[in-house]
């Protein structure tokens, strides 16, 4: 049986993405702050439970994120940049995730197919930057997607079949973009299977790359 981690097992993706990998037969391991205590504001807290995780897995997934921390809405001028937002969107949507990375190598089997994803954003990407705004989430966002890629060269060097990306769910319909109006909002259910069979196809020459959740490849 093939077995997964999932980091914010207990958020609307997380909680689907389970789900699905469920019905696959899949192995689901999950982690989060509600009942688990892990909480990325807590460093030590999260290698702690990392730690006594016993692998291989053959996929991670990390599917936290947070769109505001200090505020109700993403800034939308240089006037309302504050340090405490950038702080906290950098600790929850970058710092986070680096940490879940730093056991990756360990957690993944290397004589097989192997899956390392995190949830991006396409306003994460610079090259797709036309409004502006946003700047905390943006820029927590792209500094994600730089972590992603460099993971990526270096897992290949010991895990030769590994998949390191970062992956744009769609606007979906959670309690994260309840406040948003957007037109075709996807449902968990319709993100987390379509993500998973973009991971599914992928090939290891793709490692490294920003996907959409249907497969579209997005600029850095």
């Amino acid at each position: 049986m093939k077995r997964a981690l999932i980091i914010g097992d207990t958020g609307g993706i997380g909680a689907a993405l389970s789900k699905e990998l469920r019905s696959q037969d899949v192995s689901v391991t999950g982690l989060s702050r509600g009942p688990d205590g892990f909480d990325f504001a807590d460093p030590e807290g999260v290698d702690a439970l990392l730690g006594n995780l016993s692998g291989p897995f053959d996929m991670i997934l990390v599917a936290t994120g947070a769109l505001t921390s200090t505020r109700q809405t993403p800034e939308k001028s240089l006037r309302e940049l504050s340090a405490a937002e950038l702080a906290q969107q950098f600790t929850l949507n970058t710092i986070g995730p680096a940490l879940v990375m730093r056991h990756a190598a360990r957690l993944m089997p290397r004589d097989r197919r192997a899956v390392f994803a995190a949830l991006s954003a396409r306003v994460g990407s610079i090259g797709d930057n036309r409004l502006g705004g946003w700047y905390s989430y943006r820029a927590s966002k792209a500094a994600l997607n730089q972590l992603v890629h460099s993971a990526a060269i270096e897992l290949s060097r010991s895990h030769k079949q590994s998949i390191c990306v970062a992956l744009h769910p769609g606007t979906v319909a959670t309690r994260f973009t309840a406040a948003f109006e957007a037109p075709n909002k996807l449902l968990p259910s319709e993100s987390a299977a379509c993500l998973l069979s973009v991971l599914q196809r992928l090939d290891v020459k793709e490692t490294g790359g920003f996907f959409a959740w249907d497969g579209t490849p997005i600029e850095w």
